[in-house]
């Protein structure tokens, strides 16, 4: 399908769902070099990055630990500007190292919320892995450690990534048609 419609809005296809995973596949590989000898924890967001986190898990090669929060701050297509933590972290993350898994990152304001808290919680080296980064829209200094791919400050869905929660099990991304 090239040209979709999820709710009241149309979309045509964005990225390609082999050059999705073929990202994600050589993400893997570099999370595994980074991250060899050690056991780190993979702190997955909620909902969007599900299929993000699935494809990298069947992509790494080392033991690891993963649990999952979720943090919202969308409605329809752009942010509250308010955090709203609906499933709070439930592994202890004192002294671990931690990659959080997140399926996008614009703004990066969530990302900050969720940083802070795991500082407070004294967690030890935190790594950020996203499978899409829209560096033009990000507006914080921290830190993003692996991208799998770079972007416009196009909306898009697909993929894990929803309008208005609608979308997120499209195999490819697709980008709003204006």
């Amino acid at each position: 399908m090239n040209r979709i419609k999820v709710l009241d809005k149309e979309f045509d296809i964005f990225i390609k769902q082999e050059d999705i995973e073929n990202a994600i596949h050589a993400l893997a590989k570099r999370i595994d070099e980074d991250m060899k000898g050690r056991n780190p924890l993979f702190l997955v967001m909620l909902n969007g990055a599900f299929m993000f986190a699935a494809e990298l898990f069947k992509s790494l090669e080392m033991d690891s630990d993963i649990s999952f929060v979720k943090y919202s701050t969308y409605s329809g297509m752009s942010s509250t500007g308010r955090v709203n933590q609906l499933i709070g972290l439930s592994s202890k993350v004192e002294g671990r190292d931690i990659v959080i898994v997140e399926d996008i990152i614009d703004s990066g304001y969530t990302m900050k919320c969720l940083i802070e808290d795991l500082k407070n919680r004294n967690a030890g080296n935190i790594k950020i892995a996203t499978m899409l980064f829209k560096p033009k829209a990000f507006k914080y200094d921290y830190n993003i450690d692996y991208v799998a791919l770079e972007i416009g400050n196009e909306f898009i869905l697909g993929y894990g990534l929803d309008y208005n929660e609608y979308g997120r099990s499209y195999k490819d991304i697709y980008i709003i048609v204006e």
